[in-house]
């Protein structure tokens, strides 16, 4: 059987796993959902949470990035993002750990805390990959839309701020760890890396990355003065991504 991604093309987290498959240069199959009304097809797979990304393979469902990963080092060998060493195996289990669990639901929040005011430009990348119709129908019912997300991630001004915060600490972080040595653990590119570029990417919207990214004149502001504060500090993700970001 061949692999299936499930994914949000706007996800982060399945950025995670588009980027290993990649990397592996493994052959998979996309299946692109929509926001909202991917609820039934994922639990239909997985029979609980509906969470993204989630893997499909030979009769086997993986969910969660950090769960996928595993999966894919263990089946696919060849081209490991987990360390061998047995103590960079542990820092690289407990970098992409802290930054699943607080890069990317920051990134997440703050971004889509400006954004869902900006729903002509959220609504084609929420939509990404999907039948174009699911557009028009983002469109009619965005006010809900924003509802939703907003109580479902717990967006607003106060959750916003704190997250800008979070980011910028980590990429303070990250980026002086980078200034000295070029990557998190070891001597090779290995999962933490992974997390951190694919996690910050929306930052520095890449190519690769399979969303119609705003021009920068449509950037809301305050993420525009953000971007043009910490350039010098997401340039160490954006280059790690640029070297390593292997697509078929």
């Amino acid at each position: 059987m061949a692999l299936k991604l499930y994914q949000f093309a706007i996800s982060h987290y399945c950025e995670k796993i588009r980027w290993a498959l990649d990397f592996k240069e493994l052959s998979y199959e996309t299946v692109n959902l929509l926001p909202g009304q991917h609820v039934k097809a994922i639990r239909k797979l997985t029979g609980e949470a509906s969470s993204v990304p989630v893997l499909a393979h030979d009769g086997q469902i993986v969910q969660g990035s950090a769960r996928i990963l595993d999966y894919l080092d263990e089946t696919f060998p060849e081209q490991p993002l987990t360390p061998d060493n047995p103590d960079f195996r542990e820092q690289a289990l407990a970098w992409e750990h802290r930054l699943d669990q607080e890069a990317g639901p920051a990134i997440r929040c703050y971004s889509y805390h400006h954004f869902l005011q900006r729903p002509k430009i959220v609504v084609p990348m929420l939509a990404a990959g999907t039948p174009f119709y699911n557009r028009i129908l983002l469109s009619l019912a965005f006010s809900r839309v924003d509802e939703v997300m907003r109580k479902w991630m717990k967006i607003n001004e106060k959750t916003a701020d704190k997250s800008r915060q979070t980011m910028e600490c980590l990429l303070a972080e990250l980026a002086g760890i980078y200034s000295k040595q070029p990557f998190l653990v070891g001597d090779r590119f290995s999962r933490a890396d992974l997390t951190a570029a694919a996690l910050f990417a929306p930052m520095f919207q890449p190519p690769e990355y399979p969303v119609p990214w705003p021009k920068p004149g449509r950037i809301p502001k305050d993420i525009k003065a953000w971007l043009d504060q910490w350039q010098p500090q997401l340039q160490a993700l954006e280059k790690i991504y640029a070297d390593n970001r292997m697509a078929n």
